[in-house]
């Protein structure tokens, strides 16, 4: 389960890669409260066949340590499968990341894990109103 929290995050102007749509759609995953680092690189995911953790930073407008978080909770779910590209020379390893199944499964996923929510905080208002 994604930790969620309870704040409404404004989005930085759109960056390089991502289309007005895309802005618009991580901004309602961040409303729903999907951590914004994982909103913006599920939605620049979405597209490609696959892609690195640079092109995230770049395209995303995220910092590298904000994209290693977002890489392990997309992994921990399950949403993104990754693999070592080989590169000459020195220097960090670079990761190609593509997501593991459609969007829109992972879209229907979120979307049953806060039907859930819902349910569940119904259940709380139900006994509190029982109690008062």
């Amino acid at each position: 389960m994604i930790k969620y929290k309870y704040k409404i995050y404004m989005l930085e102007s759109m960056a390089e890669g991502f289309t007005a749509e895309d802005d618009k759609l991580a901004g309602l995953l961040i409303q729903m409260g999907v951590p914004r680092n994982v909103s913006k690189a599920l939605v620049y995911m979405k597209g490609k066949a696959e892609t690195t953790s640079v092109e995230i930073e770049k395209n995303a407008s995220l910092r590298q340590p904000e994209v290693s978080i977002a890489m392990r909770i997309l992994k921990e779910h399950g949403w993104i499968m990754k693999r070592d590209i080989k590169k000459e020379g020195k220097g960090r390893p670079v990761h190609g990341y593509r997501l593991s199944k459609p969007f829109n499964e992972i879209i229907k996923e979120l979307e049953e894990e806060q039907k859930k929510r819902i349910a569940d905080m119904q259940n709380v208002l139900g006994q509190i109103q029982n109690l008062v």
